[in-house]
């Protein structure tokens, strides 16, 4: 495709935390800076087959799981084509999808994401880039963060932003080089706690509201994190279920305890992981962490002297990184590097993502 001043991209996320599949419509103009505009969105939230089938992906045979990514590929496809239908979208450039991540293991040289590329174009009929992951672990890379070069190009006015997904992340300009990293799970822990209660999520912070901290818990949240702490790995499900389950699977502390905690900790290794400076500056925080008002509150109270928490409209809130993900296949297309080595460690910038047309 010939490099042009406009796109309109869609993009697709499944994140960590299971919450749904966010699909964006997403344009693009370069002026000079890149704009953007994300002219309609929707989370199509997953039934209890969908959450099962995904959270127990790693547990399948090859010949299971192949069979499931092309079976994701075609929901993904679907999911996409009636959102298009519905929302009577035309002339569109491409469809990007992140897929949904079940394998990370980088000691290993691979990292896997449900949803085949190519079951997506068969029901969409158009172009689609995926797999933004593998080159990049290629290069010795991390395979994470990506959102960062979005973050510098879309969002350059902010001086650091934050993602309380899943798992929390960071991304900021550093000696004129970006640089982000995972700095703690977020949204897996708090979920994890709130399916005790058999709630999908802690809907308005309802139960960590009711909580106490308890230090021990958090002392030993500390300790897990202090490992990560030199090393500032991508993290996956694999560390959580290892290093983090264990510990909120402890049913001598309350559960609104455990939550109210898990909240704490998450604040705490943001404040940990942002540079201690004399003048404030701009954190623009999005994710679906953002809607949680008691770990916004224990955030905004923790940064006080060091940060202002910027909040924005709910649609960035909770389709940025959908967003971002369209705009990293219009890199693509374009041929322009979308992840960069001073984010994954990698030994090179790469233009990354498959594309099937």
């Amino acid at each position: 495709m010939k490099p042009k001043d406009s796109y309109k991209a869609i993009g697709m996320m499944s994140g960590t935390s299971l919450d749904g599949l966010d699909i964006a419509c997403c344009y693009f103009t370069k002026k000079g800076k890149w704009k953007f505009e994300i002219q309609s969105a929707k989370t199509i939230k997953y039934n209890k087959a969908w959450r099962s089938k995904l959270s127990d992906a790693h547990l399948l045979s090859a010949e299971d799981l192949l069979a499931l990514d092309i079976e994701f590929g075609n929901f993904m496809g679907t999911c996409c084509w009636d959102f298009v239908q519905k929302n009577k979208i035309r002339n569109v450039d491409m469809v990007v999808s992140h897929g949904h991540t079940v394998f990370h293991q980088l000691q290993r040289g691979f990292t896997f994401q449900l949803g085949s590329g190519p079951a997506i174009h068969a029901v969409t009929a158009l172009p689609v880039v995926h797999d933004f992951r593998s080159l990049d672990v290629a290069l010795g890379g991390q395979g994470a963060p990506l959102v960062p070069i979005g973050d510098r190009l879309l969002f350059g006015e902010y001086d650091a932003c934050l993602n309380l997904g899943g798992i929390a992340n960071l991304s900021m300009e550093k000696n004129k080089k970006r640089i982000a990293f995972d700095i703690s799970y977020a949204n897996m822990g708090l979920n994890y706690l709130a399916q005790k209660r058999g709630k999908e999520f802690d809907r308005g912070g309802k139960l960590a509201a009711k909580g106490e901290k308890d230090w021990n818990l958090l002392k030993n949240l500390e300790t897990v994190y202090k490992v990560l702490h030199r090393a500032r790995p991508s993290l996956g499900r694999e560390g959580f279920e290892l290093n983090i389950v264990p510990l909120l699977n402890n049913e001598s502390i309350p559960l609104e305890n455990r939550m109210l905690t898990f909240c704490q900790s998450i604040v705490n290794e943001i404040h940990h992981s942002l540079p201690q400076r004399k003048s404030s500056y701009s954190v623009l925080t999005t994710g679906g962490g953002t809607l949680n008002p008691v770990l916004i509150q224990l955030l905004q109270e923790k940064l006080m002297d060091i940060a202002n928490v910027v909040i924005p409209s709910r649609q960035v809130i909770e389709f940025k990184e959908a967003l971002i993900f369209a705009f990293l296949g219009v890199l693509r297309i374009r041929g322009e590097v979308n992840v960069l080595k001073s984010v994954t460690h990698a030994s090179r910038d790469s233009c990354s993502g498959v594309v099937t047309n």
